[in-house]
């Protein structure tokens, strides 16, 4: 089970062991899409551990996770504010409320093609679309911020028991910016209550996952069942 009270010099090591373990099995074109966050206290651990990764691997893009935004209606020429998203209230008069984490794409080249497009949003004036030489173009690169809130939750220990989980989505949108190609396998070493398990499930992705925690890896296995069993047309 994890263990945040290892001295952290310890844990950049063995972060740098299993980062050779990962680029030992990724295939040249691979990708390896590391969510990192982090506390008020220590806002330097994300790269920390994106440098521990470095000497085996390149940092190809920078994504941001945005889990709560907040947008005033004069920023952008609508009548009403936009407040939307979770996040874990800080009570400090040093530090805000952190409401973003940091997925780091790394790569062994650091210039594997991807699927850009996959995650294409439309454009928000269509004459831009004459503006490419593929003319029937209609979406855009979505760029590097994510807005994917957690889903609402009735009961944390048994809804969201792992302390560091992430959304499916969050997962599947990684998956999909790589490419869903027929021979595609997708790894996740520390595969908790089964999230990116899950998103491989919805997109017909072969996996494989590992899990140490006996009671993680019973929830995730009831999880995969329990999306399995869902009508097509609710999952």
């Amino acid at each position: 089970r994890y263990d945040d009270s290892i001295p952290r010099q310890k844990y950049l090591q063995w972060m740098a062991e299993w980062g050779k373990e990962i680029k030992r099995v990724l295939k040249e074109t691979g990708s390896l899409f590391l969510n990192v966050g982090s506390k008020p206290t220590s806002p330097e651990l994300p790269f920390q551990v994106l440098n521990a990764l470095l000497p085996e691997f390149r940092l190809q893009n920078t994504i941001h996770w945005v889990k709560s935004i907040y947008i005033e209606s004069e920023s952008y020429g609508r009548k009403f504010d936009i407040n939307v998203g979770h996040y874990k209230p800080i009570n400090s008069p040093r530090f805000r409320n952190d409401a973003h984490e940091y997925i780091f794409h790394l790569t062994k080249s650091g210039d594997v093609r991807l699927d850009r497009l996959a995650l294409g949003v439309p454009y928000k004036d269509k004459s831009n679309i004459a503006r490419w030489k593929n003319g029937d173009r209609k979406v855009r690169c979505r760029g590097n911020c994510w807005f994917i809130p957690y889903e609402t939750i009735q009961s944390r220990n048994n809804d969201r028991p792992h302390p560091a989980s992430f959304p499916v989505q969050l997962a599947e949108n990684c998956i999909r910016l790589h490419g869903t190609k027929k021979d595609l396998l997708v790894l996740d070493p520390f595969a908790g209550i089964g999230n990116t398990a899950l998103a491989c499930q919805k997109l017909k992705v072969n996996f494989i996952g590992f899990e140490i925690d006996p009671y993680y890896l019973k929830t995730a296995a009831k999880r995969l069942k329990a999306a399995a069993d869902k009508p097509l047309d609710k999952r």
